[in-house]
């Protein structure tokens, strides 16, 4: 993964090197996502600055990725897992320039005219921006669910900038805001459309569904095979909780074979390392050493302290560009561990974000009212997941130069596990009886793979899992720096989306530091939450209305260490 940015529109009388300065200061704010080298294209037309972090094919492969005949320019964040199969589809013949992944982008561009249909067909994660000099014609994408960030905007002159980070636009451009998940921007018509469209976003398409445990198991270790796509160290969070415990197991699967079929059994890698970070005696560290223990992994449990968590807030909020309590409560320690992770020289790890959102895992929807609710609910999050998971695992990893690959989201596993019917995923009594904990169809499908003290775990949030008191001492130090009448005036200081409680404003003080303006503002979402819910959600229960907070503990009666 890397970071792109580009400038489109420039006019005749336009001082392009001047612009090609500017686009390369730009882009240095965010260089901290491509360490390994950076690249440049400028002409009368476009800008395009590259920063690579070198993942497949690290000795080539730079970026921009110019066609043979100089007409295709290309900057791309992010990996195209399937682009074998697409290569080897391709109608004529294209001579490729180098060994990336990416590049089946420019080939399709040049042999399909067809944009939505050829973007449905990649399967990967992808922000990019393509100038076709010839016909004076730029693309700009993003993948289906946002997993890799976005943003545009225009400058005072009217030119489109487009960049990985909202820091490389802000005090550029006025109009800031996040291209959106799924769609693409064509010069030719002008237009933003999307091209990811599924069935399964209707509950009624999805009614009497059945997806098998051996199709579903089969579905994500394919997924998680794709995803192991690398020429370089990597390893997988494993922060001990089903999701990640899950990624690592398969992954560790697929580690086991290469090293048989390796002679080089004895490297430190392919062996699989695992992660996992907390504070002193938290419950994800001790789980985690269950299920690296029972996996065979290479496993580094790091510890962090308040303080030290506390002294990297403003670090944290000016790379994950957010004010959202959740995020900023899970990312800071994300952030600490991908700074270890760098340091021991991984560039690249698996992990396990969106199976939440795909499975109704959190504690809040023990109280979904019917399938339909909790269908309709699992698509309000998975078409929110690029404003906090999604945003919070790439930004937080990428800080330092560390690769986060999601093989949840994985769009083929995808349609396999939402066209499910909700009722499948629903807790409660089952038909055999039997007390179903959120989860039970995603358990039951990996039976045998993780001891069960991990497999049937219940659902901790990463920011309650590395330590209660982390989220209580967060709480308590905002409540110290927000005075009363300051909080009092939230409304007037704020009036987009103003702060709910102490902590909300005090992370927004911070924001507001880094990234003034209202079109900052207004890329982060806003409205009240329980245990990570989106704000219809609050309805399912009359109590959810008072005890609003994003921590699962907040579903007092069904986490069962819920504050009294």
């Amino acid at each position: 993964m890397c970071s792109i940015l580009g400038i489109f529109g420039l006019a005749p009388g336009d001082d392009l090197p001047r612009l090609r300065r500017e686009a390369l200061e730009h882009s240095q704010r965010q260089r901290h996502r491509g360490p390994d080298w950076s690249g440049v294209h400028a002409d009368d037309g476009a800008i395009l600055v590259h920063e690579r972090l070198a993942i497949v094919d690290p000795a080539g492969g730079a970026q921009p990725i110019r066609s043979a005949d100089g007409r295709l320019v290309l900057a791309v964040n992010g990996e195209i897992y399937n682009h074998r199969e697409l290569q080897g589809a391709l109608a004529q013949p294209y001579d490729f320039q180098t060994g990336s992944d990416c590049e089946v982008i420019n080939a399709l561009y040049a042999q399909d005219d067809d944009i939505a249909a050829w973007l449905d067909r990649l399967n990967g994660i992808f922000a990019f921006a393509l100038w076709d000099r010839e016909g004076s014609r730029y693309l700009i994408a993003r993948d289906p669910i946002g997993v890799c960030p976005l943003y545009w905007g225009h400058d005072g002159n009217g030119r489109l900038w487009v960049a990985s980070e909202m820091k490389a636009l802000a005090g550029t451009c006025s109009d800031v805001a996040q291209f959106p998940p799924g769609h693409f921007y064509d010069s030719a018509t002008g237009q933003l459309q999307p091209y990811y469209r599924r069935p399964w976003r209707a509950h009624d398409a999805t009614a009497g569904v059945q997806v098998a445990p051996d199709e579903l198991r089969e579905a994500f270790e394919r997924a998680v095979h794709r995803q192991m796509m690398t020429d370089v160290p990597y390893g997988v969070l494993l922060s001990g909780g089903l999701d990640s415990s899950l990624v690592a197991a398969c992954a560790a699967r697929f580690a086991r074979r290469r090293i048989e079929e390796d002679d080089r059994a004895e490297a430190w890698w392919p062996r699989l390392h695992s992660f996992a970070i907390g504070l002193e005696g938290s419950p994800d560290l001790a789980a985690a050493e269950v299920a690296a223990q029972a996996l065979g992994t290479v496993h580094h449990g790091f510890t962090y302290t308040i303080e030290e968590g506390l002294d990297a807030l403003p670090d944290v909020i000016r790379h994950v560009e957010t004010y959202d309590v959740t995020t900023i409560r899970a990312s800071t320690p994300m952030y600490l561990l991908a700074r270890r992770i760098k340091a021991m020289g991984v560039k690249m790890v698996l992990s396990g974000e969106g199976s939440d959102e795909i499975f109704g895992g959190y504690l809040y929807f023990h109280k979904a009212p019917n399938a339909r609710e909790f269908h309709d609910e699992l698509v309000r999050k998975l078409d929110a997941l690029h404003n906090y998971d999604c945003l919070r695992a790439n930004k937080s990893m990428m800080a330092w130069g560390v690769e986060a690959r999601v093989p949840f989201l994985d769009v083929e596993f995808l349609d396999v596990a939402m066209r499910m019917d909700a009722s499948a995923k629903m807790v409660g009594v089952g038909p055999d009886g039997r007390l179903r904990i959120e989860k039970t169809v995603l358990r039951e499908a990996f039976d045998g793979y993780l001891p069960d003290s991990i497999l049937w775990r219940q659902k901790e949030q990463f920011s309650d899992g590395v330590g209660y008191g982390w989220i209580d001492s967060l709480k308590a130090h905002a409540g110290a720096h927000v005075g009363d009448r300051e909080f009092a005036a939230a409304a007037s200081r704020f009036p987009v989306n103003p702060p709910q409680s102490k902590e909300a404003y005090f992370y927004r003080r911070i924001f507001e530091r880094l990234f003034p303006g209202e079109a900052c503002a207004q890329t982060v979402p806003g409205g009240k939450s329980i245990a990570c819910s989106s704000p219809a959600a609050i309805a399912w229960d009359a109590a959810f209305a008072n005890a609003a907070d994003p921590s699962g503990r907040a579903v007092a009666g069904v986490h069962r260490a819920a504050l009294a």
